[in-house]
């Protein structure tokens, strides 16, 4: 599998990476299956394993563990925090308490003594990022965290960070992990230029935008799909004309994939491996026959005229359903109250 660099840091990471999110009650709760996909996937050339301490409350990060047990050493393992892990309003967010705390809980269920990317998972508004990354800085230099990552910043917010940590003397953040499809391509407009600035690498989620890019949706959701599992969750809505949207775009998508003798799943990760500031992707298979798949894509190659009528279909910089796909919406849009003065 194809070796590419993770920005600046000098390290090789495979251009399909493992996601662990659906290891255990989120997804496959059948461990000795889930250790199983992780040894074929490294074994066919994967060299990095994503997970995070909310998937499956810890569970993920149990699972990993003992699948990398005498694996460590070939494997760029990444962890993040954000989310809440219990009730306690002090077990989330990027405070320097919860992050501090937060990766000990990881490493000690992953089995490792250090980390070799450690991510905030989201913006935290309510905290300084300097807090944040003050902690962040202190883990690497205690050995327990190689490179700062951070998670669905918006150009703005990944900015900010390397500025604080250029004026503080902080170790920057050096692997930025966005949501990236032939769906949603919104990150081309400014967050990967600024990647590209900044020296970091950019390790890509949701390249099949939820199972939409696998052709499962093109009508009625199959049973067991992650659209019914889902229920009540607005981008399987079809009542919402962004799904009717995405719906259109996917049709012409398989016709595009098949007229390049392609499944439209290989067609989707391929095209974000096509960008130059992506570092790998992330693909996260519940069962080996998913994985099977997927790591059948990993050479494919997209041609001019193919990635012409991509740019045709959903134009560079744009996003077929924003609500559903961006990964973080800022509080101040989400919140009225937030953009209006108090009476």
């Amino acid at each position: 599998m194809e070796q590419r660099p993770l920005g600046a840091t000098g390290v090789k990471v495979s251009a399909l990476a493992l996601g662990a999110m659906s290891f255990g009650s989120l997804g496959n709760t059948d461990h000795g299956d889930c250790v199983r996909i992780v040894h074929r996937a490294l074994d066919a050339g994967v060299n990095v394993v994503d997970t995070a301490d909310v998937y499956s409350q810890g569970e993920s990060e149990e699972i990993v563990g003992r699948a990398l047990a005498g694996r460590r050493d070939d494997v760029v393992l990444a962890s993040k925090c954000f989310w809440p892990m219990g009730t306690d309003p002090n077990r989330r967010g990027s405070s320097r308490r919860w992050i501090v705390r937060a990766c000990e809980d990881s490493l000690r269920r992953l089995g490792t003594d250090h980390l070799d990317v450690y991510y905030l998972h989201k913006p935290d508004t309510d905290t300084d990022v300097e807090e944040s990354l003050s902690a962040m800085n202190d883990l690497v230099h205690q050995g327990k965290v190689r490179s700062v990552g951070i998670s669905t910043f918006p150009a703005d917010l990944l900015v900010e960070a390397q500025w604080a940590a250029t004026r503080r003397g902080l170790e920057r953040p050096r692997v930025e992990q966005p949501p990236y499809s032939v769906l949603a391509r919104h990150i081309e407009r400014d967050l990967l230029p600024a990647c590209t600035r900044h020296g970091m690498g950019v390790m890509v989620w949701g390249p099949l935008n939820s199972g939409w890019l696998t052709g499962k949706y093109r009508d009625a959701a199959p049973a067991g799909s992650r659209a019914l599992r889902w229920t009540g969750r607005p981008w399987f809505d079809d009542a919402r004309p962004e799904v009717a949207r995405k719906r259109e775009v996917v049709e012409a998508l398989a016709q595009l994939a098949e007229d390049a003798g392609l499944p439209l799943a290989h067609l989707a990760l391929a095209f974000t491996l096509e960008h130059p500031a992506v570092s790998a992707t992330i693909i996260g298979p519940r069962t080996m026959e998913q994985l099977d798949d997927l790591l059948a894509a990993a050479d494919v190659r997209l041609t001019a005229d193919v990635l012409d009528r991509i740019d045709e279909l959903v134009p560079p910089g744009t996003t077929v359903d924003p609500a559903a796909d961006t990964g973080w919406q800022p509080p101040w849009l989400a919140d009225p109250g937030a953009r209006r003065r108090s009476r």
